[in-house]
C-alpha cells in the first residue's frame, strides 16, 4: 500500500466523524439542553434589613453550628455546591437546586422561625441574577449601610466554611473569588467605602448626641467580640471616654482587652450589679437568647442601653422601662452623615465594574462548559487515532513516524476548528458542544 493511501486510511474516521457532527446540526435546533448545574439553577435566597427588622432577622440568623447542620442536610439532599451568609443584616443561602424551595427548606430546618412566614419575606433570585445579587452584596451596594466593606470578610469566612465541608463546588469558589476580587476593586479604585460609617462608628454618633457628657458617665460593654471591641476603641478615639467596664462570658478575652487599653473588667457573673450602676450599657454578645433581662434593670437608675447584637442580647421588655431607653441595630444603621452622601455619587462607577467583571465570570462559566466537551472530544479522536495506528502495525508497509505526525496535527487541528467555531458563534456554542458531547459520546455531564 502507498504511504498516501496508508495516512488516507489512518485519518478517514475523523473526516466521517466531522461530516457526521455538521450533517446532524439540523437536527438539534430545537434541542432542549439541561444541566444539572445550568446558571439557571443557581439561586440566591433570603431576608434582609429591607423587608424585616431586627427581631424578625434573629429568628433566622444561623450560626456556626446551625450552619453546620445546614450543610449535613443539603448533603444527605445531595446538594453539595451552596453557602450559606448570616450577619445582623442578612440571612442568604447560595447555591444549586433543582427548586429554589429546597434551598429555603435547609435555612428553615435549622433556624427557630416558621417557614410560611420565611416564604412571605424572602426574595428568590435565580440565574443571572442570583449571581449579580451577590457582586452587589459583597461591594456594600446592598448594606444597609452603603458601602460596608466588613462584609466582604463575611463572605470570605462563610464560603471558607462550606468548601471545609465539601459544599462548595467549582461555579461557587469562582464566583466568590470574582466577587472578592471586584469587592477590593471598588474599594481601591472608588469611595465607596470611604470614610468611616459602620455600626460601631454610628454608635459613636448617637451617643454624641443623646449622651453630650459621655466622658464623664459609666460605661459598661457586655461582650467583647469583634462589634464589641471596635465601638470600645471608637468611644476610646472619638469621645475620649476611659469609664469602661468590660463583661464577657469568657473572662480572659474581657481581661487581655482592658489591660490593653487602661479598661476596668468584671466577671460575667457580677453582671447584674455592674449594670445597675452604669450610666450607658452598650450590648454585643453575640448570645443565642437574651443576656440583659428587665428584671436585671427594674430597679435601676435611668440608663441609655444600646442593643448591637443580632439576634436581640436585650429582652425587648426592657425597652418597656419608663427608666430605660433602649436603642437597637436598626435604629443606629439610620444614622446618616455627609460620608453617606459622598458615598452615593460613587455607585454609577462601582456599577460599571461590577458589570464589567460579571461578564468575564460568565464567559467563564460559558467557556468551562465547552472546555470539558473539547477535552473529551480530543480524547475520543486520540483514542481512535491509537486504533488506527495498530491497525497499519498489523497491515500493509507503512512509515510509523509520518502516520503518527500526520494524524496528530490532524486531531490538534480539528479541535481548534470546533473550538473557533463555538467561540465565533457564541450564540450557538452550547448547541454545538451539545451535539459534539451526544456524536462523540464521551459520556461528560456538563455543568
Amino acid at each position: 500500500m502507498r504511504r498516501n493511501d496508508t495516512l488516507m486510511t489512518s485519518y478517514m474516521p475523523f473526516v466521517t466523524a466531522l461530516a457526521s457532527i455538521f450533517a446532524a446540526g439540523s437536527l438539534y435546533i430545537k434541542m432542549q439542553i439541561a444541566y444539572s448545574k445550568d446558571i439557571t439553577n443557581f439561586h440566591s435566597i433570603g431576608i434582609n434589613y429591607k423587608k424585616t427588622d431586627a427581631a424578625i432577622r434573629g429568628l433566622f440568623a444561623i450560626n456556626q453550628a446551625q450552619y453546620l447542620s445546614l450543610l449535613e442536610h443539603a448533603k444527605a439532599a445531595q446538594l453539595d455546591d451552596l453557602f450559606v451568609l448570616s450577619t445582623c443584616n442578612r440571612t442568604e443561602i447560595y447555591g444549586f437546586a433543582p427548586d429554589a424551595q429546597q434551598l429555603m427548606d435547609l435555612v428553615c430546618k435549622v433556624t427557630n422561625g416558621d417557614c410560611n412566614l420565611f416564604a412571605q419575606l424572602a426574595y428568590i433570585r435565580s440565574g443571572e441574577d442570583a449571581v449579580k445579587h451577590l457582586y452587589q452584596v459583597s461591594t456594600g451596594l446592598d448594606s444597609q449601610i452603603l458601602g460596608d466593606y466588613e462584609i466582604v470578610g463575611q463572605i470570605r469566612t462563610a464560603s471558607r466554611f462550606a468548601k471545609n465541608h465539601g459544599c462548595l463546588g467549582g461555579f461557587s469558589e469562582r464566583l466568590v473569588n470574582s466577587v472578592l476580587q471586584v469587592s477590593k476593586l471598588i474599594k481601591n479604585e472608588t469611595g465607596l467605602s470611604a470614610g468611616t460609617v459602620s455600626v460601631a462608628f454610628a454608635t459613636i454618633r448617637l451617643l454624641e448626641k443623646k449622651v453630650p457628657d459621655i466622658q464623664n458617665k459609666k460605661i459598661v460593654l457586655v461582650g467583647v467580640g469583634k462589634i464589641g471591641r471596635n465601638t470600645c476603641k471608637n468611644m476610646i478615639s472619638y469621645l475620649g471616654t476611659q469609664d469602661i467596664t468590660l463583661i464577657n462570658r469568657t473572662a480572659t478575652v474581657a481581661e487581655d482587652f482592658a489591660c490593653v487599653h487602661g479598661l476596668k473588667f468584671a466577671p460575667y457573673e457580677e453582671m447584674v450589679p455592674v449594670l445597675q450602676q452604669a450610666d450607658v450599657i452598650l450590648v454585643a454578645s453575640n448570645a443565642p437568647h437574651p443576656t440583659v433581662l428587665a428584671s436585671h434593670l427594674q430597679a435601676a437608675t435611668p440608663k441609655l442601653v444600646i442593643d448591637l447584637s443580632i439576634p436581640f442580647n436585650v429582652e425587648p421588655a426592657v425597652g418597656g422601662l419608663s427608666h430605660i431607653e433602649l436603642v437597637n441595630v436598626d435604629e443606629l444603621s439610620r444614622v446618616q452623615d455627609e460620608t453617606l452622601q459622598m458615598r452615593q455619587k460613587e455607585v454609577p462607577r462601582a456599577q460599571e465594574i461590577i458589570e464589567e467583571h460579571m461578564a468575564e465570570f460568565l464567559y467563564w462559566y460559558k467557556m468551562r462548559k465547552h472546555a470539558v466537551v473539547l477535552k473529551a472530544v480530543k480524547d475520543k479522536l486520540h483514542e481512535i487515532h491509537t486504533r488506527e495506528i495498530q491497525q497499519q502495525k498489523n497491515g500493509a508497509q507503512y512509515d510509523l513516524e509520518d502516520v503518527e505526525e500526520v494524524s496528530s496535527r490532524i486531531i490538534q487541528k480539528m479541535i481548534n476548528l470546533m473550538a473557533g467555531k463555538v467561540r465565533k458563534e457564541t450564540e450557538k456554542g452550547d448547541l454545538y458542544i451539545s451535539m459534539i458531547n451526544d456524536i462523540f459520546e464521551t459520556g461528560i455531564k456538563q455543568d
